[in-house]
């Protein structure tokens, strides 16, 4: 039996509800096939930041580095400004153990009516810049309280950062259509753009082998809507990325099925695997949240940790089921967390 210790974060919200059920399906799954879990689970969010002022104890990344991965459910509450929950969790965790990466794939699944007119066949993976670009703390503001008041950010793009996201989404494009989209907006950001678009074409042209469309984002989020399946994979920037990816998963019927992978390809530092989601406090304690986007993480972090064939027959599972039509009210169901989660377990098990 092989095991991995997970640092577990459900978080805040529905996080609470998603979490355990999904470690549940991830227990099924693995055991037959020699694979266990040790979860350490941690008290870590919104709570803790009530009864403590922040959102982790000062040796959170120390306790976290010593385990395989980070499986975080949903961070988030009315009562904690959305700049503590950000920056007193999710980005610390993300640059400390440099998780350059933020892996998302979309699909859409039969008997899931798209928001889109046709509902559309989507199969699309998005490739974002997950630690610097747009999303940085450079800035400040000056003269507050006055007239004069103003706020500044400055956007880093490093050429070593956005060679290493390049080559990784180049890879990922070569593995699937060999098509890949770089997301830009060169002709009104007029410096980090136009860097961002020479660095992307000088990775893939030295790579070979991947053909390569430059998109301004604005053409891109239409064409997302009006042609999805013109679109394999995309390259993009922090803040670009995390709006299309949101985009995308609301195009295929739900956010709550979207997993996202936040990847330290070199594997120095625990890799995090979290749902696209919130913490959806207006559906918190209701027991309907839906948990495949949790699912589909765990499935991608067993991926990650050398179980292909595991995460295969997970993601085969969860497609069963959401497939049968027994799904959560967000993608027209009446199921509950619990029972979304059994049933991924029953066709497991009969597998």
């Amino acid at each position: 039996m092989r095991t991995h210790t997970i640092s577990v974060l459900a978080g805040d919200g529905i996080g609470l509800e998603v979490m355990p059920v999904a470690m549940r399906v991830l227990d099924a799954a693995a055991e037959p096939h020699g694979v266990a879990f040790e979860w350490r689970e941690q008290p870590w969010g919104s709570e803790y930041y009530l009864a403590h002022g922040r959102m982790m104890p000062d040796d959170a990344i120390e306790q976290m580095a010593q385990t395989d991965a980070v499986f975080l459910g949903a961070v988030g509450s009315p009562e904690v400004s959305d700049t503590e929950t950000l920056w007193g969790m999710l980005i610390p965790i993300r640059r400390e153990f440099d998780q350059y990466v933020n892996l998302r794939p979309i699909r859409s699944f039969s008997g899931i009516a798209s928001s889109l007119a046709g509902s559309p066949e989507i199969d699309m993976v998005i490739v974002r810049e997950n630690v610097e670009g747009e999303y940085s703390a450079v800035g400040g503001r000056s003269y507050r309280g006055t007239r004069y008041e103003a706020a500044y950010q400055q956007a880093l793009f490093s050429r070593f950062g956005i060679e290493r996201i390049a080559r990784f989404a180049a890879d990922v494009a070569a593995s699937r259509s060999g098509r890949l989209v770089s997301a830009t907006k060169s002709n009104g950001i007029i410096h980090t753009m136009p860097f961002w678009d020479e660095v992307v074409a000088e990775v893939v042209a030295e790579r070979g082998g991947v053909l390569l469309e430059s998109v301004l984002i604005d053409a891109l989020a239409a064409r997302m809507v009006r042609r999805p399946r013109s679109i394999d994979v995309i390259v993009a920037s922090n803040l670009f990325g995390d709006i299309l990816s949101d985009l995308a998963a609301g195009a295929v019927g739900s956010i709550g099925i979207a997993p996202s992978a936040n990847l330290d390809p070199e594997r120095r530092h625990p890799s995090m695997f979290e749902p696209v989601h919130g913490s959806a406090p207006d559906i918190a304690g209701q027991g309907i949240a839906n948990p495949v986007g949790q699912i589909w993480a765990g499935a991608m972090m067993l991926d990650h940790l050398g179980h292909a064939d595991v995460a295969r027959r997970l993601e085969a599972a969860f497609t069963e089921v959401i497939e049968s039509g027994l799904v959560t009210p967000d993608l027209g169901g009446a199921a509950t967390t619990a029972e979304v989660g059994d049933a991924v377990i029953a066709r497991l098990r009969s597998a």
